[in-house]
This record gives C-alpha cells, sequence and structure tokens, in this order.
C-alpha cells in the first residue's frame, strides 16, 4: 500500500472502516479538554456524542481529522493509526468533517465550494447529481455566491462538500447551530440514507432529542469524559440528562 509519511493509507474501499478510539486525551497548552475517551462507530451506524458547551465534543473530533493541538492514546481507522496522519492523509482515507460554523469560501460559487470536496477526497459513487438530489436548492443555485445563501443553505453546501468527499465516516459537527427548525429537519433527514450507503456518521449537538432520535448509539461527554453511553431506547431521559449536566 502507498505510504506518506507515516501514514500508511487504506485506499481499497472494501477495507475496515471502523473508527476506535481508546484512552485519547486532547489538550491545548496546560488545559485538558479530553480525558481518557474509548469511542467506536462502525459503518453504516449513526453514533451521538452529545454533551454541554465545553463537554469537549469537537475537540475530540478535531482529534480524529488531526487538528487538534495535542492528542494522546489511540485513534485506529481501520488498520490506519490516525495519530500518524496529516488532515490531507486522513481526508484521503476516508474522514470528512462537517465543522461547526461551516469554513465556506463565500466569494465562490456553490458549486466551486463543492468541488473542493470532490477534489481533495477520494473516487467513489457519490456525485453532484447525488448531493443534487439530496438538496434540489443546491441545484437551483450552484452558479450563485454562497456568501448570498441563506444560512441554512450555507449548511448544505457544507455538508454536500463533505459527502463529495466520498467519505467512509462522516463527522458533523453542530450542523443545526442557529438555524430554523425546517431547514434542520431536512438535514437531519438526509442522516439516514447516508447511513444506508454504509458510511459512518458522527453526530456532534447540544439538542439532545434531534440527536438521540437518530442514532443507533450515543456517548454522554461531561467535562471531557464519558458519563454515559448505549443505545438511546436503554436510558430513560432522567438518566441522559443526569449524565449530560452532571448530578
Amino acid at each position: 500500500m502507498p505510504e506518506f509519511g507515516r501514514c500508511t493509507l487504506a485506499l481499497d474501499i472494501t477495507a475496515d472502516s471502523t473508527l476506535r478510539l481508546r484512552q485519547v486525551r486532547v489538550s491545548y497548552g496546560e488545559f485538558r479538554a479530553v480525558h481518557g475517551v474509548d469511542l467506536d462507530v462502525a459503518p453504516g451506524e449513526i453514533v451521538s456524542i452529545i454533551g454541554a458547551n465545553g463537554a469537549g465534543k469537537s475537540s475530540l473530533l478535531k482529534a480524529i481529522v488531526g487538528q487538534a493541538d495535542r492528542v494522546e492514546g489511540q485513534l485506529h481507522f481501520g488498520e490506519v493509526d490516525l495519530s500518524r496522519c496529516g488532515t490531507p492523509q486522513i481526508v484521503a482515507d476516508g474522514i470528512a468533517l462537517v465543522p461547526e460554523g461551516r469554513r465556506l469560501f463565500p466569494t465562490l460559487t456553490v458549486e466551486e465550494n463543492l468541488a473542493i470536496g470532490q477534489a481533495v477526497g477520494r473516487r467513489g459513487e457519490i456525485g453532484f447529481d447525488q448531493v443534487y438530489g439530496y438538496f434540489p436548492i443546491l441545484s437551483e443555485r450552484r452558479r450563485q455566491q454562497v456568501r448570498e445563501l441563506s444560512g441554512g443553505q450555507q449548511q448544505m453546501v457544507a455538508v454536500g462538500r463533505a459527502l463529495l468527499t466520498n467519505p467512509r465516516l462522516l463527522l458533523c459537527d453542530e450542523i443545526s447551530l442557529g438555524l430554523a427548525p425546517l431547514v434542520v429537519q431536512a438535514l437531519y433527514e438526509i442522516l439516514p440514507k447516508v447511513r444506508d450507503r454504509g458510511i459512518g456518521i458522527v453526530v456532534v449537538e447540544q439538542d439532545i432529542s434531534r440527536s438521540l432520535a437518530i442514532a443507533d448509539r450515543f456517548y454522554c461527554l461531561l467535562e471531557g469524559r464519558v458519563s454515559l453511553q448505549g443505545r438511546p431506547a436503554d436510558h430513560s431521559r432522567e438518566t441522559v440528562m443526569t449524565n449530560y449536566f452532571g448530578a
């Protein structure tokens, strides 16, 4: 298999795409945001990570894609040791992040922003037709600059860009933040369709109800540690809330 630096990429699309984190710790200077987290995500599974603001959710996603300041512990994606990979290699191997705040190029058109995902990602079955099928409004506005779109439409572009990398694992960081309920519903209706393609999905949210409604399994973070995990149906709302906010 080809090697890039110390990162061996598993480019075979049939390769195992299970994410396995063991005792992962994330620090920023002297501050530790994540303390020894274990987490698994299988292909074709939606895993929700819930927790209050500052619980370490986004830091965990940044660690997976090589964007955190200091990361310790074991991070594996199939046979790939993510701790030895740079972000471009991680994306090329099939992990895509929809970041909080979208991070689009406002003066580029919708289609130009989407094309960036296709350029940096893997070859696969998801192309522009599939993305426009998920989000028909983007097809209508594909020649418009992104800055001319509503916040919800911009979020659709961010999701579409990630999908055009043809990921094996899709990470979604607060995709509902600040959006109207109808837009959030439209975005969340897409995720099961993506899962049905065999893509693993991690959804990071503060919205407990919406996040758990779509998840096969969940992890609740409290002050950088897993306070509760399992299947949503196996835990009462009271138990989830207690572990969300702490005793």
